[in-house]
């Protein structure tokens, strides 16, 4: 079943004093694209992150974002910042000189003015971290590929309808194009008959000759073929597990390959007509497989 390359989902999880947020989004891509984003940055857990994505998906920009911080309710240190208390409590001396005040700076004062405590956080450890990082990013991942698989299935849906109208229009290009030595040779009979305006004896085996020539010259069995092929494997991909734009995208050029040889072998307006028709349904193919995986 295909998947599409769109999707989004988050997890989050608290153990041993800390919580691990995760957020996963994903967009159409040519290839796999991860970017991520780790708070705090130094956690050194960037390359597993990238491991554990890269070993589920296969295709499409992926933006992770994973968030590391003290559990809700868990205290953290509080750190005395003494460069700036000094600062502070030196420019509340100055002012108490210059204006000759009698009271003496408290350490309500002090710690008012800001920025003299301050709450510390706890270096993150990748190794006691991972486990929870790990369980949150599968949860994530999981949620993502169904959500992936659904959108995977209306597009599914839709391509098969349009793969049956591209199967139906085949089959109407191969009966136009049954019969051509015949048609080639009644054409070739009322061009002479009008040139030559009955004057001339026309040589019948010639003119079955020439006829015969025409038909060759104009016979797309070959490319019939190779395009009911192209379109059996299409289904065949779509239903398999393997990920499957890349050989779609693949097939759709085949295809329209074929059906531009057909319309400039075949003699036949309104078979013509249906390859025009044919090659717009496959562009709109086309567009729809920039989406899957």
């Amino acid at each position: 079943m295909i998947k599409s390359m769109t999707g989004y989902a988050a997890a989050a999880l608290a153990a041993e004093g800390s919580a691990v947020s995760i957020e996963i989004r994903t967009v159409n891509s040519r290839s796999l694209d991860i970017a991520l984003r780790v708070s705090p940055a130094d956690t050194g857990l960037e390359e597993r992150v990238r491991g554990l994505v890269s070993g589920r998906l296969a295709r499409g920009r992926v933006e992770v974002r994973l968030q590391i911080g003290p559990a809700p309710g868990e205290a953290g240190a509080v750190e005395v910042d003494m460069v700036r208390a000094r600062a502070v409590m030196a420019a509340l001396s100055r002012l108490r000189e210059e204006f000759a005040l009698t009271a003496e700076p408290t350490l309500e004062l002090l710690v008012g003015c800001g920025g003299v405590l301050r709450t510390a956080e706890a270096a993150a450890d990748p190794e006691r971290l991972w486990p929870v990082i790990e369980a949150g990013l599968k949860q994530a991942l999981d949620e993502l590929e169904a959500m992936r698989r659904r959108e995977g299935e209306h597009l599914a849906r839709d391509l098969h309808a349009r793969l049956d109208q591209v199967a139906a229009a085949l089959k109407e290009i191969a009966a136009r194009s049954e019969g051509l030595t015949a048609i080639h040779q009644q054409r070739l009979k009322e061009r002479m008959a009008l040139i030559t305006r009955g004057a001339v004896e026309i040589d019948p085996t010639r003119l079955a000759q020439e006829a015969a020539f025409l038909a060759d010259r104009a016979d797309i069995s070959e490319e019939i073929v190779r395009a009911e092929s192209h379109l059996g494997q299409c289904r065949g991909i779509m239903n398999s597990a393997e990920p499957a734009g890349r050989k779609l995208n693949f097939l759709l050029q085949e295809l329209n390959r074929e059906f531009n040889t057909m319309g400039s072998k075949i003699a036949d307006a309104d078979a013509a007509h249906r390859v025009v028709d044919v090659k717009s349904e496959l562009e709109k193919i086309r567009e729809q497989v920039q989406n899957i995986e």
